[in-house]
């Protein structure tokens, strides 16, 4: 089982630096997110530092405090200010997925937040907010 992990590991961190090179050098936009913790494989071993670590995702909008980092290629953070209180989503209890999952789901709340806060240029937010 060890060894079966391990090679599952080794797969997925060619192929997320595969993709990153590739973004790289064709210049594409992307963005990776990740756990963030001290033993993460990608914190520990990949030579590229995430630009963005949130360390209570609960602040945002999500189901759990979870720290998450974000490696931006090609691009940066964009700091937003959103004025408006994260709605608190204490639990996924309405998801049906199964156990082992549910903590890798993201919260709609969360991710349309974070996209508002981080990804979108300040033009971009103008016509978001103005569609709305």
């Amino acid at each position: 089982l060890d060894l079966k992990l391990h090679k599952e590991l080794d797969e997925f961190y060619e192929m997320v630096t595969k993709l990153a090179i590739i973004c790289i050098r064709k210049n594409l936009k992307l963005i990776i997110e990740n756990p963030y913790s001290s033993t993460h494989h990608l914190k520990i071993y990949w030579s590229l530092k995430p630009a963005l670590i949130d360390n209570d995702r609960t602040l945002r909008g999500d189901y759990y405090v979870k720290p998450t980092q974000y490696w931006f290629i090609n691009c940066k953070p964009t700091y937003n200010e959103i004025n408006e209180e994260a709605k608190f989503n204490k639990s996924n209890k309405d998801i049906h997925h199964t156990a082992p999952n549910k903590r890798s789901l993201m919260h709609p709340d969360y991710a349309n937040r974070f996209i508002r806060e981080f990804v979108l240029s300040k033009e971009q937010l103008k016509d978001y907010k103005a569609m709305e």
